[in-house]
């Protein structure tokens, strides 16, 4: 909204008094705003929403598989859940706010931050009642949330192929380390990967939100990594030189990642062990959804890979246990396990770190993995 008022009346802005408002036009100060405006949004708003939730009776069940997790994780019983409204509210005001609305891209991305945040709410709601009912974690059934986020990753994957189909370079896959190995993808290879991206990314997020400020704290550096990529590899001059092409439109994704970034560090907050609120599947599926939507916009797929390895690894943690424990039950009649419990960050409570070793070493090596990814921007 401020964007488009400062592009309209960029001329007048020029001759009068009122030129600070040519700012809003910069992207670098649209990211920069964004972050701030969406922090102070959470923090601010966080009390209200936090002491309304405890009215309504909407806690946590913290009911597990295990008896010794349900003992470790029992303190956070009746702690507030269904917090990540704090964070895809103050999000989409700020995109409303700061960002280009005339944008394809950022129109795309504030519809897929929404219908996935709503996807996380009825699974969130039926947990509730459902725990209210019988103690239990069940919402929405594996199949049934894979099927809605399968379905909306195909569509704005299509719509975002479409939109770049008449420059070849837009759809283009990159590799860190190789600056000429690029891959031209047709649009079922580029759906196919976008829909991979945007579900597994959401999908991981949310496994990664199971201790306090773990997965706000890991998507925050995440989201500022992205934010600072957008902004590069947006110049015109400076994509080029670095072996990108350049995207037109897609330096907005700075101000999405921008909104994440304030938005995760003000629920991070509140979030702090001990927790005053969870965020929820409807924060954590949104947080993961729009990050992989602006690697897909940015053509950073395998990036976002590199600087979300804590996601990564704790998607794959709990893929291989399952695995294992089926492939094992069929053999040998019992099912057996390769982690001591899945997700990973389970895995190192039961050897005995606290949930604050945990937090903070896993945000560590997503702070060098973001690092990491970034000097390969240079390096090809």
């Amino acid at each position: 909204m401020l964007y488009l008022f400062a592009k309209h009346f960029e001329d007048q802005l020029n001759a009068n008094h009122f030129g600070f408002f040519r700012v809003f036009t910069y992207i670098t100060f649209q990211a920069t705003a964004s972050i701030l405006l969406s922090f102070f949004l959470v923090l601010l708003l966080g009390p209200r929403v936090i002491r309304w939730l405890r009215r309504q009776k909407i806690g946590d069940t913290a009911n597990f598989d295990q008896a010794e997790v349900n003992a470790m994780m029992a303190s956070k019983k009746g702690t507030p859940t269904m917090g990540g409204i704090l964070i895809v509210a103050s999000i989409a005001v700020t995109i409303l706010l700061l960002a280009d609305l005339q944008n394809f891209f950022v129109r795309m991305g504030l519809l897929c931050l929404l219908i996935v945040a709503a996807i996380g709410a009825v699974d969130d709601w039926l947990k509730l009642t459902a725990g209210r009912r019988t103690g239990s974690r069940q919402g929405l059934h594996s199949a049934e949330k894979l099927a809605f986020q399968i379905g909306l990753a195909i569509v704005i994957s299509i719509f975002v192929h479409r939109h770049g189909a008449s420059i070849p370079e837009r759809n283009l896959f990159y590799f860190p380390f190789f600056k000429e190995f690029t891959i031209h993808l047709g649009v079922v290879a580029f759906v196919v990967i976008g829909t991979i991206v945007l579900t597994g990314t959401s999908n991981a997020v949310n496994l990664t939100d199971g201790l306090d400020g773990l997965a706000s704290g890991c998507m925050a550096i995440v989201s500022f990594a992205f934010m600072i990529l957008a902004i590069v590899l947006s110049d015109k001059e400076l994509a080029p030189k670095l072996f990108f092409s350049y995207i037109q439109g897609s330096d907005q994704m700075a101000v999405l990642a921008g909104a994440m970034t304030g938005a995760c560090l003000g629920f991070l907050w509140h979030n702090a062990n001990p927790a005053a609120v969870f965020m929820g599947d409807i924060g954590s599926l949104a947080l993961g959804a729009l990050i992989g939507y602006i690697a897909i916009v940015i053509r950073q797929e395998v990036m976002l890979f590199i600087m979300g390895g804590i996601f990564v690894a704790e998607a794959v943690s709990v893929m291989i246990q399952v695995g294992y424990f089926k492939y094992s039950r069929r053999k040998y009649g019992e099912g057996r396990r390769i982690f001591l419990m899945a997700p990973l960050h389970h895995h190192f409570q039961r050897k005995g770190w606290s949930e604050n070793q945990v937090v903070v070493r896993f945000w560590l090596i997503t702070a060098m993995l973001a690092a990491v990814a970034l000097a390969t921007v240079k390096l090809r």
